[in-house]
Parts: C-alpha cells; sequence; structure tokens
C-alpha cells in the first residue's frame, strides 16, 4: 500500500488569472526576439558544437587587428618609422574569409530555424506582426555582423591611439572613429540585406548557406570576368558582393582603391544589393502560409 504523500502540496484554485505582470508590448516582443536570435546565432544556451563557428569566425577576425597591435607595442621607434601599418580600409580583405563565413552561417540559423520547428507561427501569434519579426531578425544578424566589420578596426584605432600612432588630435581621431563605425555598418547592413534575401527563400540552413556562398562567389566572379574581357568600367566592380563593399570601405576611409571607381558608384552598387535583399525577403515573408 502506497504510503501518503506528505509535500503538503495542495490545490487551491482552478481557474483562469489575469495576468498581473509589466506589459512592454511590440516593443519589448522584439527586443526579446531580438536577443534570443543572438544567443541562437553565437550558439548560447546550445552544445558546445553549435558555439564553434560563430566564436571562431568572429575570434579569427580580430587575430589581424592583434597582430598589427603587437607590433607598434614591441617594435622600437625607429622600426615603427619605416613599418608601413595597413590603414583602416586595407583591413578586411585580411579577415575575407571568417566574414563571408559568418555572414553564410548567421542568417540562416536565426530565420530558417523558424520556419522548419513552426516556431514562425507562434511568434506571429504574439504582437508581432511579419515586419516586426523580421526587424527584430535583422537586428541580430546586424548585431552579430557588428562584430566582425566594426569591432576589430575599432579595436586598432584605441590601441594606436593609447601608443601614440594613431590620428593626430580629437578631431582626427573622431573622424576616423565616424568613418569606421560608418564603414562597418554599411558592410554590417549589406551583408544581413543579402543572406536574410537568401534565407527567405528556404526553410533549410544548409542550403541557404550554400546558396550565399555561391551568390557572393558567382556574382564576384561573373563580375571580375565581364569588366576584363568586356572592357566595361571599374566602377562594376561596384556589383560584386566581395570587392564591390571593400572598394566602398576604402572610400569612406578617404582612401584610394586599387581600381578606378567613385563614391557614388560604389553606394550604388552597395544600395542596389541591400535593395534587392530586402525587398526578396519582404516579399517572401508577406506571401508566406504560416499555421498559428
Amino acid at each position: 500500500m502506497t504510503a501518503p504523500s506528505t509535500s503538503g502540496a495542495r490545490i487551491i484554485d482552478r481557474g483562469y488569472r489575469r495576468y498581473e505582470g509589466e506589459r512592454t508590448g511590440r516593443g519589448g516582443a522584439i527586443g526579446t526576439l531580438w536577443r534570443q536570435s543572438v544567443q541562437r546565432a553565437m550558439g548560447l544556451r546550445r552544445s558546445t558544437w553549435a558555439k564553434i563557428l560563430p566564436f571562431a569566425a568572429v575570434l579569427i577576425s580580430y587575430v589581424p587587428a592583434v597582430v598589427f597591435i603587437g607590433q607598434v607595442a614591441l617594435l622600437p621607434d625607429e622600426q615603427l618609422e619605416v613599418l608601413e601599418l595597413p590603414t583602416y580600409g586595407d583591413y578586411f580583405p585580411f579577415i575575407q574569409a571568417a566574414l563571408t563565413l559568418i555572414v553564410a552561417f548567421i542568417a540562416p540559423e536565426v530565420l530558417c530555424t523558424d520556419r522548419r520547428t513552426g516556431m514562425l507561427g507562434i511568434y506571429l501569434a504574439s504582437p508581432l506582426t511579419r515586419d516586426s519579426y523580421l526587424v527584430a531578425k535583422a537586428a541580430a544578424v546586424l548585431t552579430v555582423l557588428s562584430m566582425v566589420t566594426v569591432g576589430p578596426p575599432l579595436l586598432m584605432l584605441i590601441a594606436y591611439v593609447l601608443q601614440g600612432v594613431g590620428p593626430d588630435g580629437p578631431a582626427e581621431v573622431a573622424l576616423t572613429l565616424i568613418r569606421i563605425v560608418g564603414a562597418g555598418l554599411v558592410l554590417g547592413v549589406l551583408y544581413t540585406a543579402v543572406s536574410l534575401g537568401v534565407s527567405s527563400l528556404t526553410d533549410r540552413k544548409s542550403f541557404a548557406t550554400a546558396a550565399m556562398l555561391l551568390l557572393t562567389l558567382v556574382s564576384s566572379i561573373f563580375v571580375g570576368v565581364l569588366v576584363e574581357t568586356t572592357g566595361l568600367p571599374d566602377g562594376f566592380q561596384a556589383l560584386s558582393l566581395l570587392a564591390g563593399p571593400f572598394l566602398l570601405v576604402k572610400l569612406i576611409h578617404g582612401e584610394v582603391p586599387p581600381v578606378d571607381i567613385s563614391l557614388p558608384a560604389a553606394l550604388g552598387g552597395t544600395a542596389l544589393w541591400t535593395l534587392a535583399g530586402a525587398v526578396v525577403c519582404r516579399v517572401r515573408y508577406q506571401v508566406l502560409q504560416v499555421t498559428r
């Protein structure tokens, strides 16, 4: 015979009770979804294997900055005078592989998973609309990408200023800071829009990742071959998803790019890709059938 329970637990009431906590509305829902999406993208609260790729890509993007800072800190002044340090606009080709990898990985992770698991319908049953859902997801992807596009050059600026080899005077430091943040955000917004556009077309992360890598490589190869074989102006390099953004970064920093391209042309190519990705993503989610 089973001994009677001694836990002291009792059912006091059964029925509906109104929620008495704070109601944060749509803004709170967007913030919560943004935070959860950033955590998922970085593998937080998940297995160790889920953390390896995002953290490795972010850490690799800082390696060149640490090397340059180490040279400045360890080399004597007479050697620093003849050492040609990379400019802020030259930094991104050093981390091209890490940036391409994290761009192809992050958006599929935060976007495709919700459709495949059915979580999208649950989110849309909350105060979130389709547009506010996409805003939260885009903000999450941009946050993670900014760790790579803004963080390393910003670290270089701080270290150079502390070592006395940075920009001269507060005005130059402020201008360089604005250029670093502006260039990093331009790259982040571009790759966020394009990767979300690609990821919106499938609910399989592997397909979206492969498609993003192919789009990046094929567009760059196609534009490069087209310019070389047809004699088109170098300004068409702005349509390359690899070369175009990096050329724009150099122009933002006031540096001379390796090809003859103007700032309006570089901005136009970046804006075209950004707009295309954003439109594809939004249209796809407006017509997507969701079961709530």
